[in-house]
């Protein structure tokens, strides 16, 4: 009796198909090493580009209010503390110092446990209630110590004057008051409004100076 018989190249056939999966297998891989280099090239280069130009931010609080800004001896360079200069600080109206997109809007450190009920109570850690907008071109403002969750989310777009959340004293704070920064790229900045700098730079000294806001409303 005869054994099965066989046509072709058996042998052969499987080298083949080894090859294209080898072949297939190198090619995935370089679509991969593609793809990374060009996420990688998203993410990079932006950052690379210098900053813009600086937008024209306004102080942080309703139009037409003078408040008091100043800082402290390690209270760390370019950081303004913003106080009313009347009427009660708790609760005031926090707004966005110009156009962006929410970028954070949540608990910095640990929350505390002072509010209008309770001024004096425990001191928390770090912000409390925050805020962080991208302005574009590289340009950053910060709001920490809000006195509940913030009023936007984050991906949310704010114009100018929006409110973003409501003065308090959540976080590592001694009373009401607002911690702002500014920053352009990796760097705080010194803060300016209405296109005037506010002449807080260091925290060598105390500083404090006086500002009216214009950060009004169109018409």
């Amino acid at each position: 009796m005869l054994g099965a018989v066989t046509t072709g190249h058996p042998t052969r056939v499987r080298t083949h198909r080894r090859v294209r999966s080898r072949t297939t297998v190198r090619v995935l891989v370089a679509v991969v090493a593609v793809g990374a280099l060009i996420g990688t090239a998203l993410v990079v280069v932006p950052m690379l580009r210098p900053p813009g130009p600086r937008p024209l931010f306004q102080l942080p609080v309703s139009c037409g209010e003078t408040w008091q800004l100043s800082t402290y001896p390690g209270h760390d360079d370019y950081d303004v503390d913003l106080f009313p200069t009347e009427g009660e600080a708790w609760g005031r109206p926090v707004l966005a110092s110009y156009a962006g997109t929410v970028t954070v809007a949540g608990v910095n450190g640990s929350l505390g446990g002072r509010n209008p009920d309770n001024p004096e109570g425990p001191r928390g850690r770090g912000g409390g209630y925050w805020v962080k907008i991208d302005h574009g071109g590289k340009w950053e403002t910060q709001y920490l110590h809000l006195l509940e969750p913030p009023l936007v989310r984050e991906g949310q777009r704010v114009a100018q004057g929006d409110q973003i959340g409501r003065l308090g004293s959540t976080g590592n704070s001694g009373a009401p008051h607002l911690h702002y920064e500014q920053r352009r790229g990796w760097d705080k900045v010194e803060t300016h409004f209405d296109g005037e700098p506010s002449g807080i730079t260091t925290d060598e000294r105390e500083h404090i100076v006086k500002r009216t806001s214009n950060n009004c409303r169109p018409g």
